[in-house]
């Protein structure tokens, strides 16, 4: 697996009130917005802060932990091909994590699984071919090259 981080995804109660504050309070712009459900914000050249609506990331990532001081998010590791998301988790698996979702192809026409490290952060792996997606992998130089993530 290689060393980086694409998205950070916040799971967000009220994603319209966050997008408020985000955008009409801090003036971001997205590059990415689904009224009532995520927004994209591109942080750097390959990374992308994401709000993402609890319930949806619940139903996606598992249980959301509502102890203080336990953030709810996720940390994303994209690939360019949609093999790279087996490969990776099971890079992941062989290093001593557990797969807390199984790859699998997405409504969105991408493919993405999760995995938690050994202090129970959650990492999803994904192929996204949107042109977000592919706007990360170029800026990364990843276009083109095969598995491994």
């Amino acid at each position: 697996m290689d060393q980086r981080l694409n998205f950070i995804t916040l799971a967000v109660p009220d994603p319209a009130a966050s997008r408020r504050f985000y955008v009409d309070g801090l003036g971001w712009q997205p590059v990415f917005d689904v009224e009532g459900e995520v927004v994209f914000f591109l942080m750097a050249p390959t990374v992308v802060l994401s709000l993402w609506r609890a319930e949806d990331f619940e139903a996606e990532v598992g249980a959301l932990d509502h102890r203080p001081g336990t953030a709810p998010l996720t940390l994303a590791h994209n690939v360019p091909t949609p093999a790279g998301v087996d490969a990776v988790l099971d890079e992941a698996v062989a290093a001593g994590a557990t797969v807390i979702g199984a790859a699998q192809d997405r409504e969105w026409g991408g493919r993405s699984g999760y995995f938690a490290d050994l202090d129970g952060y959650r990492w999803e792996v994904a192929y996204n071919p949107g042109p977000i997606g592919q706007q990360l992998m170029r800026a990364a130089g990843l276009l083109g090259k095969e598995p491994s993530g």
